[in-house]
Parts: C-alpha cells; sequence; structure tokens
C-alpha cells in the first residue's frame, strides 16, 4: 500500500482564555480550537475541510506548518514528526508545505514589487540562485498562473483582488511544494473570480503532481475541487469520506443539517441533503462553566452537536407530563433531580405536588414555595 503524503493523528490546539472581569491570579480556561483531529492525505489528493465560522478550520492549517502551537503527530512521507520540529529542523520541510492565505491583500506586503514578493521564498529557500535566474522563474510563473510577466515591477495595489490571489498562488508554487494549504483562498472573490482561480489550482495540479487541503464555507466549491471532505465542528472531525458518498448520503446528523442548510438559488430545486435544522445557539470550545448546584459544568459552552440537533437530542422528559386542561388537576408529581447529595446517600428526588391548575399566569410570588423548597432540599 502506498504511504500516505500525510498522516496526522490526535492534532490538538488550545489557547488559554483569560474571562472578562475574573481576577489576576484566576486560572485561565483553555478553548479547544483543534480536538483530537485524525485524518490522511495521498499525493495529488485534495482534502476538503468544511464547517462552521470558528470550528477550527483555519487554526488547523496553520498547526500543520507551525504557526501555532499543537500537539498530537502529523508524519510526513519521509516519517518526519511535523509537529514540535525546532524552527531550524522545520525549514527542510517549509519548501514542500505552503500555504494560500484567505486575504489576498492583506497576505503580500505592499513595499514590494511583485516580482520581489514571488521571488521571496525562492531566495529564502534557495539563497543560491542566481539573479537572473530567478527572474526567469518569476516570470515564468507569473505567465503560468495568469500574469502578464510585464507587471513584474507593480505594487499589490495595483492588483484587483483576483490578481492578488494569483500573485500569493504564484508565491506558493514557485519553490515547487509538494503540498499547498488552502485557506479559504476564494471566499473573498466574487463568482466568477472564483471560477478562475478554482480552475486555475485544479490545472496546476494536474501539472505538477500537487496535494491540496482545500478550506471553504461554499460546499458547492469544495465538492467541485475535493476527493474526500472533512466536516469539523469545535474542533472535532463530524465525518470524512468521498466528495460523492458524503454529499449524496450523509451520515451524520450534522453532516446532514450543514448541508441542508445550504441556499438553492431555483426556488424549484431540492437541497444538497435534508437534514434537521441547526439551532441558532452556537456553543462555542470552551468548557463548561462549573454550576454551584451542578457537579459538571453547566451552559452551551463545550457542547457538541446533542445541543443543536433534533436527531441527537436526549429525550424531554416534559413531554411525558400531562396537558392540564383549565380545571383539572395535575395527578403525578413533576420530580427535579439534584445533584447535591443529601446526607450523604447520593442524588435526591424533589418532588412538588401542584395544587389544581388555574388560568392564573405564574408569577413571582406563586413560584416562591416552589424555589423556597428546591433551595432548602439543596442546602440540606
Amino acid at each position: 500500500m502506498t504511504k500516505p503524503l500525510l498522516d496526522v493523528r490526535d492534532l490538538r490546539v488550545s489557547f488559554p482564555v483569560r474571562q472578562a472581569g475574573a481576577m489576576p491570579w484566576a486560572r485561565p480556561r483553555n478553548l479547544r480550537a483543534v480536538n483530537g483531529v485524525d485524518f490522511t492525505l495521498g499525493a495529488g489528493q485534495t482534502l476538503g475541510v468544511v464547517g462552521e465560522s470558528g470550528c477550527g478550520k483555519s487554526t488547523l492549517a496553520r498547526a500543520l506548518i507551525g504557526l501555532v502551537p499543537a500537539t498530537g503527530r502529523a508524519e510526513w512521507s519521509d516519517g518526519a514528526d511535523l509537529i514540535g520540529l525546532s524552527p531550524r529542523r522545520m525549514m527542510a520541510y517549509r519548501s514542500q508545505i505552503q500555504m494560500i492565505f484567505q486575504d489576498p491583500l492583506a497576505s503580500l506586503n505592499p513595499r514590494m514589487t511583485v516580482g520581489q514578493i514571488i521571488a521571496e521564498p525562492l531566495e529564502t529557500h534557495h539563497p543560491g540562485t542566481p539573479r537572473a535566474q530567478v527572474k526567469d522563474r518569476v516570470r515564468a510563473m507569473m505567465d503560468r498562473v495568469g500574469l502578464l510577466p510585464s507587471q513584474i515591477n507593480r505594487y499589490p495595489h495595483e492588483f484587483s483582488g483576483g490578481q492578488c490571489q494569483r500573485i500569493g498562488i504564484a508565491r506558493a508554487l514557485i519553490v515547487e511544494p509538494r503540498l499547498i494549504i488552502c485557506d479559504e483562498p476564494v471566499s473573498a472573490l466574487d463568482v466568477s473570480i472564483q471560477a478562475q482561480v478554482i480552475n486555475l489550482l485544479m490545472r496546476l495540479q494536474a501539472e505538477l503532481g500537487l496535494s491540496l487541503i482545500f478550506i471553504a464555507h461554499d460546499l458547492s466549491v469544495v465538492r467541485h475541487i475535493s476527493d474526500r471532505v472533512m466536516v469539523l465542528y469545535l474542533g472535532k472531525v463530524m465525518e470524512i469520506a468521498a466528495a460523492d458518498d458524503l454529499y449524496a448520503r450523509p451520515q451524520h446528523p450534522y453532516t446532514q443539517a450543514l448541508l441542508s442548510a445550504v441556499p438553492v438559488p431555483d426556488p424549484g430545486g431540492t437541497a444538497l441533503a435534508h437534514g434537521p435544522p441547526i439551532g441558532l445557539r452556537v456553543p462555542h470550545a470552551l468548557p463548561p462553566r462549573p454550576s454551584p448546584l451542578r457537579g459538571r459544568g453547566s451552559g452551551p459552552a463545550g457542547r457538541r452537536s446533542p445541543d443543536r440537533l433534533p436527531l441527537s437530542r436526549p429525550p424531554d422528559r416534559r413531554r411525558n407530563r400531562p396537558r392540564p386542561d383549565s380545571g383539572s388537576s395535575l395527578t403525578r408529581p413533576l420530580l427535579l433531580h439534584s445533584n447535591i447529595p443529601a446526607g450523604g446517600g447520593g442524588p435526591q428526588p424533589i418532588t412538588i405536588r401542584p395544587g389544581p391548575a388555574t388560568a392564573r399566569p405564574i408569577t413571582t410570588a406563586s413560584a416562591k414555595p416552589c424555589l423556597a423548597q428546591i433551595a432548602k432540599a439543596a442546602s440540606a
């Protein structure tokens, strides 16, 4: 079996976050941006990475090239682990792994000409290359990505957004890498320019045998360019499969919901998939806040898809309660379970037997007896 170009196992990235208003000595909480990601990438293949904003796509890309500290293992084809390499040892792999950034204009130095920007990686990794040869290679690369070689002395502000992205692609290809990480390379471009950049990447991949990690929000673009697609949610992999299989038969409820949320331009058309709607309350990767009344954390922080997807939510116990009509009375008690042991005997149920139902709305005064009973049992 052919060895993959990149084999990633249990990749994790976390950042310490200090809460607003916390005391200076308070311990910061860890934001798990990437939480145990596993995947493999073969030579000449394209892996698409999709997910909501904040799910860890860009952090994953930056961790692979050493821009943010990470733990885990990312094994290159020669057996070297890219995670934790010193800057000096990592320099040997910089020319083999290049990146195309999201904002084309912000990723270019405004004080450098286009020729200097494209030539910079070549001069860094191959310092002994003659100047005339460097200039010839820069002109040839500009022609390959669709830029006029006569524009070699212009500055980035003289180009459009699509042309600036072509400059970024030329800068990444000048050192002949084996892997290019594309961090949303078409999100800042209009539709017609997006098609040009995508076709350019696919043509260059076929000519040069490149491997791509393509990060994007546009699921149709990812389907067009990718061999396999990986779905991320809060730093974890929800599903990874071949592109055609994932779009035709998504297995995870989150993948189904993500595909069903894609807008269809034709009102009479069909969605990419039919799945449960995604909840509006978006959780984040911080661990749950500790609660004084519960042994474990509470709140939406750190929860996975069960908090937002109907297919994976736990059953609602309140559905078993009888629905009171006007003038009727409740015959079954409402049980509220507290995790605070009463007398050391473990969780104790608190039984509240409401009186006859009336048409009056619940007020603060009517709720005080229930709240007092709950507080009394919790402090016992």
